[in-house]
């Protein structure tokens, strides 16, 4: 916002929108409703921007995408569109094959859902990362719903494999990464070079959210369930033909899941709450602990939280919300 003279402030000086006046060179900047002054850096995703003069100046690199795939059925694709499909079945997370049959790619990303309640919502069982004819596959061979072993597919050695933390990174060669949680978590990170070149779940990667719901056939769609089916990858699997509303089939859950989610909304997370819209991931947290009734009630709660923590640490507010009592996590000797 830049500065404008104000009738109370002698010639020469402006309002700085505070209830004080400086000269133009001292105009402070606003940014998700808070102020800062001249001269202050903020980073918007990899971008640094600069207050000079009331104005933002910022560098104009062109940034990763991220894609967020977590929980029962949440998505929030690289053009930052926020939506829920509970599908059974493997389907097209992300991939550069797009368009014409006939098309080229190098990469291809498949979510395998499968139901993880008692209410019909769905989580991911396994992940299978393509790399030409070669994969990665994360997958499931354990009794709980979610993935608890990595087991790998290679053709060749595209790829490299790390532990990051509680992360587990493959990260290929043609600037595609994927960074699991070994639970109910994925982010898919792609190189600016695949910018609206992409297709599936995760959107087309072209900054802009409005046209994320292009189906298979290229069509655009308002509905979350006519897009999610379109990329289904077998005919046999059935069609989603209606939202999931767990809290609704299990109401006795619905106290308790509003109660644990409230951290979301709470003083814990009050730094991030400007950065982040905190209202999607609060509804997406109550969804999934009411939803979670076959075991792993907590591991629902965390990963939820654990969601929304990792927007705020993207948008530079770095939040200590982990306790002894509320999703503790035990670190080895000395590490």
């Amino acid at each position: 916002t830049e500065c404008v003279s104000g009738c109370v402030c002698p010639e020469g000086l402006f309002d700085d929108g505070r209830g004080g006046c400086v000269k133009q060179n001292d105009c402070p900047c606003i940014h998700n409703n808070e102020w800062y002054s001249s001269g202050e850096k903020i980073k918007v995703d990899c971008n640094t921007c600069t207050c000079q003069k009331g104005l933002w100046k910022c560098t104009d690199h062109v940034c990763y995408g991220t894609c967020t795939i977590y929980g029962s059925g949440h998505y929030n694709t690289f053009d930052g569109k926020f939506y829920d499909f509970d599908g059974s079945c493997e389907y097209v997370a992300t991939q550069d094959f797009c368009g014409d049959r006939n098309s080229s790619g190098s990469f291809s990303i498949i979510t395998e859902n499968v139901p993880c309640g008692t209410t019909g919502v769905t989580c991911s069982k396994a992940i299978k990362m393509f790399l030409g004819v070669s994969g990665e596959t994360l997958s499931n061979r354990s009794a709980t719903p979610f993935p608890a072993i990595l087991e790998v597919i290679p053709d060749t050695k595209k790829f490299s494999e790390m532990t990051v933390g509680l992360y587990l990174v493959i990260e290929a060669s043609n600037g595609v990464m994927l960074i699991w949680d070994k639970k109910t978590t994925v982010f898919i990170k792609l190189s600016p070079d695949y910018k609206g070149k992409v297709c599936g779940l995760c959107g087309n990667f072209d900054d802009k959210a409005n046209n994320d719901f292009t189906t298979r056939s290229g069509l655009q769609d308002s509905n979350p369930l006519n897009f999610g089916n379109s990329w289904k990858q077998s005919p046999m699997c059935p069609d989603v033909t209606q939202e999931i509303k767990p809290c609704d089939l299990k109401p006795h859950r619905k106290s308790w899941a509003e109660k644990e989610c409230s951290i979301i909304q709470s003083e814990v997370f009050k730094i991030c709450h400007s950065k982040v819209n905190p209202l999607p991931f609060y509804e997406a947290c109550v969804h999934d602990a009411c939803s979670c009734d076959s075991g792993g009630d907590c591991e629902c709660f965390c990963s939820a939280v654990a969601a929304y923590a990792q927007e705020c640490i993207k948008a530079e507010a770095c939040v200590f919300w982990r306790t002894p009592d509320i999703c503790p996590i035990f670190c080895d000797y000395y590490n």
